[in-house]
């Protein structure tokens, strides 16, 4: 555990020397655009730091082996630590950029407790009274944010390569970050792709829909890319990055199918988000569709009317979550989530990687996948 908050505050210190730089640039554009840090510091504010972390770990798989008791302590000197913050720090700017989006698309009211980016900005209109379409402004403001964090995340990565001394390594991270971003921004189109034309698909996809979505929306950008992305800065061999992904894609989808389970049953005092919110926003996540098989076909159709109402009321939300636990699809989920695990686990047992990361490896598999939030 110290070695984690010893390198989040090395990622904290990156991400705010990076907004001070930032803020220096567009104050010589105009004063008003101190609103884009404000928000952007609001933001990075909060989170876990898993895909930072996962990026540290997979650097450091490769790049070697330390003391069991202190993990950092021999990499503090490192030449290319400096790389991999700055890579940690840009994935970290690069998921603020993707929850702006993900925010306004499913007209989330609220992001870890706090009004999401496009209602902070809606209440700025309104507060002040300006003129025009609070809610239009709200968004196409946010939207300006996420796309300004995305370009962020981009130079704060170039920043960090400069510095690789390897620079077939250095590319070839680059081509991961790519494929990275390309795979993420599909699989957000067919997360909602889903929400509005799951009719127009045989019952029996449905779940292999709903695994894709998982795969591409949250799995593989979650965890496999910042593994692999760590690696290949580090410069390591196939076998090495190998592991490294056949660890993180499994567990990447026992990250995200914990994160379904919150969305639908999680304590909104924990989460940060209202009771039941995926279930207004009408995700129709692998949960859904185990739900839907096991039911008899009154239940189904309970589900497919209520599922998406933006308006659902309290007792319409517990109807929903009672009728998914009758069905014996959280069950399964669980199972899921625990064989993914010991999947991942097993990946990198005999791998040739660091034996500190490996280990750490292994603690942050149950950490991810045991959350309340």
């Amino acid at each position: 555990m110290p070695e984690r908050l010893r390198l989040v505050d090395l990622v904290n210190a990156r991400l705010d020397a990076f907004l001070v730089d930032r803020s220096t640039h567009l104050a010589t554009i105009a004063d008003e655009l101190d609103v884009f840090i404000e928000a952007s510091r609001d933001l990075l504010r909060g989170g876990k730091r898993f895909r930072a972390l996962f990026a540290y770990w997979g650097w450091h798989a490769v790049a070697g082996t330390v003391r069991p008791d202190d993990p950092l302590a021999e990499m503090d000197d490192h030449a290319e630590l400096d790389a991999v913050i700055a890579l940690a720090a840009a994935l970290e700017i690069f998921h603020a950029a993707a929850l702006v989006h993900d925010d306004i698309m499913d007209n989330s009211d609220t992001r870890r407790g706090m009004p999401s980016m496009h209602r902070r900005f809606e209440a700025d209109h309104a507060r002040r009274e300006w003129v025009g379409s609070a809610a239009s402004y709200g968004t196409s403001s946010a939207l300006m944010l996420g796309d300004l964090l995305l370009g962020w995340s981009d130079e704060l990565l170039a920043e960090g390569l400069s510095i690789v001394a390897d620079r077939s390594a250095a590319r070839r991270a680059r081509r991961e970050f790519h494929v990275m971003r390309t795979e993420v921004t599909m699989g957000q189109y067919l997360d909602i792709l889903e929400e509005v034309a799951w009719r127009d698909a045989p019952e029996e996809d449905l779940l292999p829909r709903a695994h894709r979505v998982v795969t591409y929306k949250s799995a593989k950008y979650s965890i496999e890319a910042p593994l692999a992305l760590g690696g290949l800065m580090a410069g390591g061999t196939p076998e090495q990055v190998d592991a490294l992904r056949a660890f993180g894609l499994p567990l990447g989808v026992a990250f995200q199918l914990r994160d379904d389970l919150l969305g639908v049953f999680g304590d909104p005092e924990i989460t940060g988000k209202p009771a039941g919110d995926d279930l207004r926003e009408g995700k129709r996540t692998v949960l859904i569709a185990l739900a839907r098989r096991a039911l008899p076909g009154s239940a189904v159709r309970l589900i497919d009317e209520l599922l998406g109402d933006p308006d659902l009321s309290e007792h319409q939300i517990a109807t929903l979550q009672a009728t998914i636990r009758d069905s014996g699809a959280v069950e399964t989920v669980e199972t899921m989530i625990a064989r993914s695990v010991r999947e991942a686990t097993a990946a990198i047992e005999d791998a040739p990687l660091s034996r500190a990361a490996r280990s750490e490896l292994v603690g942050l598999a149950d950490l991810v996948t045991r959350r309340a939030h």
